[in-house]
């Protein structure tokens, strides 16, 4: 499994949730700050980005926003309207949720997507984005997400037999397409050094040693054993990983083998002595106190308040 696969798939929780909007001008949505991941496409028109700080931003069709940290934010048809919460109805039978405002204005459809994330100890990749990312309808760039949003623009248009199957994989699909995108950029700019998580992509000792550490959080790394995957000496490797990932080897074995914990309490029903083996714990009373340590509360502890909607 890649690198940026197997971090989502640790760090995601529930589904993603999706809304369309048509809206006749005069609009505002205010997006309140939260705890999830908020995409935006604009599907037909335009619209206005107003951050919270900064200045607004003209958006037309084809344009994809991503605010990763659930960062507050307006969409209006022009800076300045008086705005609503967006609060999309949903039907039972639908994926997506819709809302309307009626109107003889312009007209501005959008797809709003939310992704929830883990945020009680969030991946340093996602820790690496900026509050918002912008990527313009350009001709020729980032095929592949301009493919995604024809395919989601397409399927809401003109709903045939298996949309609400199709939905959600795109929806998802989105997602993958906008965090590569955006590593894509980073990798490619001249103008200054590619540092953090986007580095750790283009550059294939890092992606090896981590790669390692993902697919075997049981084995019993050493520094030594992960600079020899890496191909590096053992005081480079250990200087190198450090500015790359924010963390020395060793911790960030820790830090994974807890988060892969977490994904296994919340998505199945290991028992915990199986989740602490596959995370490197022969002992079921170390893993217990690891965890703990962690995530301020003990392994089954944590399971109960995931499923009881306690904790994320």
């Amino acid at each position: 499994m890649d690198m940026l696969s197997d971090v989502l798939s640790a760090m995601r929780t529930g589904e993603p949730y999706a809304a369309r909007s048509k809206s006749h001008a005069p609009w505002g949505f205010r997006f309140t700050p939260g705890d999830a991941a908020g995409c935006h496409v604009v599907l037909q028109g335009g619209c206005w980005l107003v951050p919270t700080d900064g200045e607004p931003l003209a958006l037309g069709v084809g344009d994809v926003l991503f605010a990763p940290h659930g960062t507050g934010h307006v969409l209006a048809d022009e800076p300045g309207r008086p705005t609503v919460d967006f609060h999309p109805t949903r039907d039972e039978e639908s994926p997506v949720g819709e809302l309307r405002i009626p109107g003889s204005g312009a007209v501005t459809e959008l797809l709003c997507a939310s992704y929830s994330f883990e945020r009680v100890r969030p991946h340093p990749l996602l820790g690496d984005l900026p509050e918002i990312i912008h990527f313009p309808a350009r001709v020729g760039q980032h095929v592949s997400l301009r493919a995604a949003v024809d395919l989601l623009g397409d399927e809401l248009r003109e709903p045939r037999a298996g949309t609400d199957a199709i939905l959600p994989s795109l929806i998802d699909m989105l997602l993958l397409y906008i965090l590569r995108a955006w590593f894509d950029e980073q990798a490619d700019r001249p103008d200054r050094a590619v540092t953090g998580w986007a580095s750790a992509f283009g550059d294939p000792a890092m992606s090896r040693a981590l790669r390692r550490i993902h697919r075997r959080p049981e084995h019993p790394w050493t520094v030594a054993e992960l600079a020899s995957e890496a191909g590096l000496s053992r005081a480079f490797f250990a200087k190198r990983f450090a500015s790359v990932v924010g963390q020395p080897p060793l911790a960030y074995l820790t830090w994974w083998r807890m988060t892969t914990a977490a994904r296994l309490l919340r998505g199945s029903d290991a028992p915990l002595r199986a989740v602490a083996e596959r995370c490197g714990y022969s002992s079921e009373f170390a893993f217990a106190k690891a965890f703990k340590r962690a995530y301020g509360v003990a392994p089954g502890k944590y399971r109960t308040d995931v499923r009881d909607g306690a904790v994320l």
